[in-house]
């Protein structure tokens, strides 16, 4: 997901959070919040990315593998 629909798609649920406390629907609002933190984490991890590459020299573009948790 790119970040731009990433943005998008916070907006919306900003939207459904604040009706769903509007409306006292509590489990509504957890959840719809947990989508909120998903989707914000996922725009941070694009630009993350984007700064890492940027300041990587030019010469050094392999991508190492990723770690397993706990490795």
């Amino acid at each position: 997901m790119a970040p731009q629909t990433a943005r998008a798609g916070q907006a919306a649920l900003v939207e459904a959070i604040a009706e769903a406390v509007h409306d006292g629907d509590d489990r509504t609002v957890r959840r719809l919040l947990a989508r909120f933190a998903e989707l914000a984490t996922i725009a941070d991890l694009y630009a993350l990315r984007n700064a890492l590459d940027a300041a990587r020299p030019s010469g050094n573009r392999e991508r190492s593998q990723p770690r397993r948790p706990g490795s």
